[in-house]
């Protein structure tokens, strides 16, 4: 990746811009730095995956950190979400192609 970011499994949404973040208040990110995680912090998260060419392409997003409100009782066990930005989730070859915001 050419930036840090934080592992997130985007089978975890909650909603189609919501998934579940950190059951803690500090997560590490790709490079092992430590991340102090608060409401309304913005995070570039992402996920391990391949491209339709067999290649590694992580999926990645930005968003911001939201308190887990526990609405739906499986994600309970998680204390920080992200809430994804209008870009949504993007194989990290199509987010170099897009200028950024």
């Amino acid at each position: 990746m050419k930036e840090p970011r934080i592992l997130v499994d985007f089978d975890e949404l909650v909603e189609p811009d919501l998934v579940l973040l950190s059951q803690t208040d500090s997560k590490d990110d790709s490079d092992g730095n430590p991340v102090s995680l608060h409401a309304g912090l913005r995070v570039k998260i992402y996920e391990p995956d391949f491209g339709a060419d067999g290649q590694p392409d992580c999926l990645v997003a930005e968003g911001s950190v939201e308190l887990n409100t526990g609405a739906v009782s499986w994600t309970k066990a998680a204390k920080w979400c992200c809430r994804i930005d209008g870009r949504g989730i993007l194989h990290e070859s199509e987010d170099r192609a897009q200028p950024a915001a």
